[in-house]
Formats: C-alpha cells, sequence, structure tokens
C-alpha cells in the first residue's frame, strides 16, 4: 500500500469516526437530559460487562484477520486471504454462540454477585443478543481492513451509530413513564439495533462488493491447521490485552459505585455520581479518539504490509507521520479541557459539576490519544504482548488508587479521576519507551512534540482571556462558550502555521485523498 493510500485509508476511518463521535456526543447529551444521571449510570456499568463478552467471543481473531489479510494481499495471494477469513469467520461463530449461552446459564449468579446495583441487571440482559452480531459483523471488518478497504468499515460503523441513537432515544423516551430502568433498558436495546443495522449492511457489501477470485479456488488447497495457529497465535495475545481492558474498565464500572457507596453514598447517589463520572467528563475526554482510533485501526495492516515487503524505512515513516498527527489533535484538547471545564459540562450537559474530574482528566488527554496510536503500532509490528505488558503496570496502579482514593470523604469521584490520569501517563510513557526500542524510531521532536505544546499554550492562553472577556460582558453561556473555543481553535492553528508546525506536504495529501475519495 502506498504513503498516500495509508492516509486514504486512515482518512476514511477518521471521517467516519469523526462523524459517528459528533453524533454519540449529541446522543450523550439527550441521553444525559432524558434518562438523567441515574440512567446513564445503570447503562454504563452493565456496557462494559458486555464489552468484555465481545472480547471474549471475538478472541481477538479480527485484529489477526487483518494482519494475515495484508500479509496475503502483499504476496499477491488472494485465495489465501480468503481461506483466512473463512476459517476466522467460522471460529468467531462457534465461540460467541458459545459465550451468549453460557452467560445466559449464569445470570442470576452475574445479578447476585456482580453488579453494585440490581437494576442493571435488565440493561445487561438487554445488550446480550448484540455478542454473537458484533462478533461476526468484526470478522468482515478485519477481513476488508486487511484488504486496505476501509470504506465498509466506515460506513457500516456509520450506520449502526444513527440507528443505534434514533432507536436509543426513541424507546428510551416511550419507556421513561415506567421508569429510569426501563429507560435504561430502552438505550440498551438501541445499542442492539444500531449493531444488528451494521451487520445487514455488511453482509450486503460483502456479497455484492467483495474482490472476486479470478477462479474458484478449493477450500482445503493447504493443511488446516497452518492458517488456525497463525490466526489463533496472532488473535490470542490481542486478545489478552482486550481482555485486560475491558476487564480493568468493567471493575472500575462496579469499584467505583461500591467505593463511592463505602464513603457514605446511597446506592441511586453512587450510580449517579458514577453516571456524571462516565457519561460526561470521560465521554468529553475521549471524545478526539475519533483520530487514534481511526489510526490505530489503518496501521495495523499498513505496517503489517511494509513489514512483509522489508520496507522498514516505510515503517519507520508512517509509525512518525501518526505519532505527529495524534499529537496536533490532541494538544488543543488539553487547553480546552483546562480553561473551560465546568461551563462544557453545564453547557452541554446540564452539570457542571462534572467539570472537575474533566479538569483533572485532562492532563492525561494527550498521553492517552498518543498511547492508542503506538498500540496500534506495536500490534501491526507483530508485538501485542508490549502493550499487553504495561497495560498490567498501569492498571494495577489505577485500581489502587481508585480503592484508596475514591472512597476518600474530601476526594469522591476526584479520586477516580486522578487514578485515571495518572494511569494513562504511565502507560502511554511505557508504549512510547518500548515503540522507540523496537523500531530504533527517532522521530522530530520539534514536529511532534514542541510545536504542537506550544500552539497549545498559545490556545489556552486565547481561550482564557477571551472567556473572562465575554463573561464579563454579559453574554449567554452558550455564546460564550462557543466563542471561547472558536477564538481558542484559530489561535491553535494559526500559531501552529506561524510555527511551520504543519507539513507543507499536507494540504497535498488532503487534496490526493479528496479526488480519491471522488473516484
Amino acid at each position: 500500500m502506498s504513503g498516500q493510500s495509508f492516509i486514504y485509508g486512515a482518512m476514511v476511518l477518521l471521517l467516519a469516526n469523526i462523524f459517528n463521535r459528533a453524533v454519540g456526543f449529541i446522543y450523550q447529551i439527550f441521553m444525559m437530559r432524558l434518562i438523567k444521571p441515574e440512567g446513564v449510570g445503570l447503562f454504563n456499568i452493565a456496557f462494559p460487562v458486555y464489552i468484555l463478552l465481545l472480547v471474549v467471543a471475538s478472541m481477538g481473531i479480527p485484529v489477526a484477520v487483518s494482519k494475515l489479510v495484508a500479509e496475503e494481499m502483499a504476496k499477491n495471494n488472494l485465495p489465501g486471504a480468503y481461506r483466512v477469513f473463512k476459517i476466522s469467520f467460522l471460529a468467531i461463530a462457534l465461540i460467541s454462540i458459545a459465550v451468549t449461552l453460557s452467560v445466559l446459564a449464569g445470570a442470576p449468579l452475574i445479578q447476585k454477585y456482580l453488579f453494585p446495583n440490581p437494576k442493571v441487571y435488565y440493561c445487561f440482559l438487554s445488550l446480550l443478543p448484540g455478542v454473537i452480531i458484533v462478533s461476526l459483523c468484526s470478522a468482515f471488518r478485519g477481513f476488508f481492513q486487511g484488504l486496505q478497504m476501509m470504506t465498509p468499515t466506515a460506513v457500516t460503523q456509520a450506520v449502526e451509530q444513527l440507528v443505534r441513537v434514533i432507536c436509543g432515544l426513541t424507546i428510551a423516551w416511550l419507556l421513561l413513564p415506567r421508569g429510569v430502568v426501563y429507560a435504561a433498558v430502552g438505550i440498551s436495546l438501541g445499542v442492539v439495533c444500531g449493531e444488528l443495522a451494521g451487520f445487514i449492511l455488511m453482509l450486503w457489501i460483502f456479497i455484492f462488493k467483495r474482490p472476486a477470485l479470478p477462479a474458484r479456488q478449493p477450500f482445503y488447497s493447504e493443511p488446516l491447521l497452518l492458517p488456525v495457529r497463525r490466526i489463533f497465535g496472532l488473535g490470542v495475545p490481542v486478545t489478552m490485552t482486550r481482555f485486560l481492558s475491558t476487564v480493568i474498565m468493567t471493575i472500575e464500572a462496579i469499584m467505583i459505585p461500591r467505593q463511592l457507596q463505602a464513603a457514605g453514598m446511597s446506592t441511586d447517589q453512587a450510580t449517579a455520581l458514577y453516571g456524571q463520572f462516565v457519561g460526561i467528563a470521560e465521554a468529553l475526554l475521549f471524545t478526539p479518539g475519533a483520530l487514534t482510533t481511526a489510526l490505530a485501526i489503518a496501521l495495523v495492516p499498513a505496517i503489517s504490509e511494509a513489514l512483509a515487503q522489508g520496507n522498514l524505512r516505510l515503517v519507520k515513516n508512517r509509525v512518525e507521520e501518526a505519532l505527529r498527527l495524534t499529537i496536533i489533535t490532541g494538544a488543543p484538547m488539553l487547553a480546552v479541557f483546562l480553561v473551560v471545564p465546568r461551563e462544557l459540562c453545564q453547557v452541554l450537559f446540564g452539570y457542571g459539576s462534572a467539570g472537575t474530574p474533566l479538569m483533572i482528566l485532562a492532563v492525561s488527554g494527550p498521553f492517552l490519544y498518543l498511547s492508542q496510536t503506538v498500540t496500534g503500532m506495536l500490534q501491526g509490528l507483530g508485538k501485542p504482548s508490549v502493550p499487553f505488558k504495561n497495560m498490567l503496570i498501569s492498571s494495577a496502579i489505577k485500581l489502587a488508587g481508585i480503592y484508596f482514593l475514591t472512597s476518600a470523604n474530601h476526594l469522591l469521584i476526584n479520586g477516580a479521576a486522578l487514578s485515571l490520569c495518572i494511569s494513562y501517563i504511565i502507560m502511554s510513557c511505557l508504549n512510547y519507551r518500548d515503540l522507540k526500542n523496537i523500531t530504533g524510531l527517532r522521530p522530530d521532536i520539534s514536529m511532534c512534540f514542541i510545536k504542537p505544546a506550544f500552539a497549545s499554550a498559545g490556545c489556552g492562553i486565547t481561550m482564557w482571556q477571551c472567556k473572562l472577556f465575554l463573561l464579563s460582558t454579559g453574554f449567554s453561556p452558550w455564546l460564550s462558550l462557543t466563542g471561547t473555543l472558536a477564538a481558542g481553535g484559530l489561535a491553535y492553528v494559526a500559531v501552529l502555521y506561524l510555527i511551520n508546525g504543519i507539513h507543507k506536504n499536507d494540504l497535498d495529501k488532503i487534496t490526493c485523498i479528496i479526488k480519491r475519495a471522488h473516484r
């Protein structure tokens, strides 16, 4: 794949992620105002457990499919790519069905021993049908990503998000008169409806748009055990990393409300405060992840192909380019979350108190975005065990912090925010260190780090002055926030341009992407 193709694939996913994040962000605002923090808390306690089941059901196979298909295509072996996909699809189908049936059998035990609030159980049951649907769809996505065809993933994710938002809000609104628990169940059902719509569209794309084989190839053209070993050899380490991350996310969702209760809060109060934290502060922090998610997905097959061709220079170029784009995107968000955290939370969600944990989390923002991108790089390099090891270290520190700090009466939810902040910084530093050791990467420190940081400082100063001026002149909170963010964004781009923080050929790359998108 050429450098332009890599940028094009990343840009397709980026645009889809920006769209999904924008729709999802609006959805989060309406959801918070419709079912209130308690309903959001109920849903967000059940959702990490659901994600954990998805990780177990897929076994990291989609990432392995993406990498192995890319390697087969680098050898112009389309039949081999299809063989990898067929075996992977069958494996995912069997595993996801087994996981779903096992969870259904053990559901009463999960209700009794796992959830800190018994009301979460009904949200969890409503999400279960999605395990099989999402697992099967992920196999198709891995196949197309390995072919460097990012559009199917982008389109199906966009459709999935739209259906999820429309169905989720509609069902929640219809069920709201019956109580907040039923409304939260409506949000869960919306998730499953969206995933089903995305899967149906992916099936249509695969049937009518997939590359055609030149001639019918026998399925068992080589020993079956060889591709199975390759698939699970790559998939299991990736699964361990994702399994750990989702286990940690699940423990967080259970531990934080429990520790808030230990500090003296009631079950409903702890659930509502957790809903504010995850539904507002974390939602805002993760918004810029649209870029890093797109880069992480696109980097796995891109780096795998470059390695298969023995082109180490191309590997380093793609790694450095992804680093620079990640920092350029994440740096201004640090300024935004430090300067106007309460204003963002109050104007958008109606809960300004969530601004304090957001301001604490803001410090770790750029580190979080960098860590997401670097994890994709390490997976593309065939080193999935490296981020797994680093995640073990940072997660142990995070959970210890949540346990001891969240239950402290003077910290409460701010203690959880501080714990997450420290863990993100540690994880990012460890991943970056290992990436440099593995690749011998020596990035341009000025272009990748210093200039974006300088531009971010200019952005923060501009927003601070603009906020003071607009508030003193009596503008409405909406206008003050909009004007402040617009001024900060313009200042960031202007400073970055004046100090040559943007490459001269960036505009040419964007032009090539636009031309390809119109073909």
